[in-house]
């Protein structure tokens, strides 16, 4: 642990608080949605935890850019992650926030290893289903034309929208909730073939592992049929030896 650079070791322990604040996040950003006659000082709480979980990103990536060796390639590499600590300063609105806290956990995932991983992507899947349908449920709401009212009907939206399905009994009519739909469709496509593709590598790996017992267990079999061989040829070559000094 201590030959890996500090950078590495601070994103192994930062991995799971930083994820529990995305958890809080999740409840910040849902409970305004979800209970839409909450008081003014329970929305003003949920806005203070968003924010807070942002500012607790924005220091992650500040520090990790403070221990990376090479600074100037920290940044051209994590572009993605500076974007999403830099993309709510520009509009203060809570859709941008959210955006930046799934790329954010999305981004820290990376250091997981192939089955965390799997398992994070599949976290993500659901993220972005919830957060999906929360989101478009917030937009979609009030508008005067929408056909999306309930959360029953904007997570059964969000299901098929991120499926790809689409039974167009429920679609956004405004421009937000469009551009909403847009992008799930996009990350929910990306997100469902990572996890089909670590799957698939992990059952290869695994496959790849039994062939590598089944060749060593032959070349065990053969190296102790040659042994058994050798052992036979002595043991003939003895009893020949043994024949012929009776013979004399």
């Amino acid at each position: 642990m201590k030959d890996r650079p500090a950078q590495v070791r601070w994103e192994q322990r930062t991995q799971r608080p930083l994820f529990g604040l995305a958890v809080a996040f999740a409840v910040a950003y849902a409970i305004p949605i979800v209970w839409p006659g909450a008081s003014g000082d329970v929305t003003r709480v949920c806005t203070a935890v968003e924010w807070a979980v942002w500012g607790a990103f924005a220091v992650d990536y500040l520090i990790r850019l403070l221990l990376a060796e090479e600074r100037a390639r920290f940044v051209r590499t994590h572009w993605l992650d500076l974007c999403a600590v830099v993309l709510p300063l520009l509009q203060p609105l809570r859709l941008l926030r959210l955006v930046s806290t799934l790329l954010l956990v999305g981004q820290r995932a990376r250091v997981a290893s192939q089955i965390r991983l799997t398992t994070y992507v599949g976290g993500s899947v659901v993220g972005l289903l919830m957060f999906g349908s929360l989101a478009v449920l917030s937009v979609e709401r009030d508008s005067p034309n929408g056909n999306i009212k309930t959360l029953g009907d904007a997570v059964w939206w969000s299901f098929t929208t991120m499926t790809t399905v689409g039974y167009g009994d429920h679609a956004p009519t405004t421009g937000l909730g469009r551009m909403l739909a847009v992008g799930l469709m996009l990350s929910g496509i990306a997100l469902l073939g990572v996890v089909t593709a670590n799957i698939a590598a992990w059952f290869i790996s695994r496959f790849e592992m039994d062939d590598v017992e089944e060749r060593r267990q032959t070349a065990a079999i053969a190296e102790l049929t040659e042994e058994v061989r050798a052992l036979r040829a002595e043991v003939a070559a003895l009893s020949r030896a043994r024949l012929e000094e009776q013979r004399r």
